[in-house]
């Protein structure tokens, strides 16, 4: 009876095993988009890096090249011109300083565009540049 019962154990677990590695309907999911953005100051500072969207937000990762005293910002919008999340640094003089940051986008369509400005140490900016979905 033993027997029977562990090769009726291993069986389902067999079944079981296959189940779970077995592919599933395929779920409808929208591939991220990505952008390269350069924002330049034109005395040697600059934001590079890329923007990648998804349905929900935007991811920044990159590099704030700061001489003398700079910030990066980002902002994400919609197709109405609204404002959906925005971030920036904080100022960083005379290095180069990592970015990354996700922007909130969590409205039916996500972020349109998002602009990419580099500013003074004040928050003014000095460059800005759109970076429309690709």
């Amino acid at each position: 009876m033993k027997t029977h019962f562990a090769a009726a154990l291993g069986s389902v677990a067999l079944t079981a095993g296959t189940l779970l590695v077995a592919p599933g309907p395929a779920v409808a999911q929208t591939p991220a988009s990505v952008r390269e953005f350069n924002v330049p100051d034109g005395v040697g500072s600059y934001a590079s890096g890329t923007l990648t969207w998804s349905n929900r937000w935007v991811g920044v990762e990159g590099t704030l090249r700061a001489v003398g005293c700079r910030r990066a910002w980002f902002g994400a919008y919609d197709a109405s011109n609204n404002k959906l999340d925005d971030a920036s640094t904080s100022t960083k003089c005379n290095t180069t300083y990592p970015l990354n940051a996700d922007l909130s986008a969590n409205k039916p369509g996500g972020a349109a565009y998002v602009i990419v400005c580099i500013d003074d140490a004040n928050a003014n900016p000095i460059n800005c540049v759109r970076y429309n979905r690709p």
